[in-house]
């Protein structure tokens, strides 16, 4: 399914895989992201036409930079927003699907989840820090 989204005045060309599979895969102007939509039910019902609401979306990470010393991978904002949480510390290991940190982008929470295993090596933000679109927010240990 192909969309295009209109996000503070910039548009975004969005398409997305099987929205009955986890994660979804949606790419946004050419990058790839993986999308986590919460598993609990909302007291809101909708009609069978209506749309899906907006899942918050988590960049799938690259490959590090050739030449690197280092296998770190970076979590980067999918959005501009006010981290609300943090649901890790630095040095724990966390899973695929784990809750990372808590966005609040629009009005909306977006939980951010891991799409690896892996452990943290440093968190960049704190609760209350504004963040812009694709600044770091955490980093992996390779």
């Amino acid at each position: 399914m192909k969309v295009t989204l209109t996000i503070e005045g910039k548009q975004y060309q969005v398409e997305l895989t099987d929205l009955n599979t986890r994660p979804i895969i949606a790419e946004v102007n050419g990058q790839k992201y993986e999308v986590w939509p919460e598993e609990e039910q909302s007291a809101v019902q909708t009609s069978p036409n209506s749309a899906p609401a907006a899942a918050p979306v988590l960049p799938t990470p690259a490959a590090p930079a050739s030449g690197s010393s280092s296998s770190l991978l970076s979590v980067n904002a999918p959005l501009p927003g006010v981290i609300i949480s943090i649901g890790v510390r630095e040095g724990e290991d966390v899973s695929v699907g784990q809750e990372l940190y808590v966005l609040e982008a629009m009005k909306m929470k977006n939980s951010i989840r891991s799409d690896r295993e892996g452990k943290i090596a440093t968190i960049h933000v704190a609760p209350g820090d504004l963040v812009k679109h694709n600044q770091a927010i955490l980093t992996y240990e390779g």
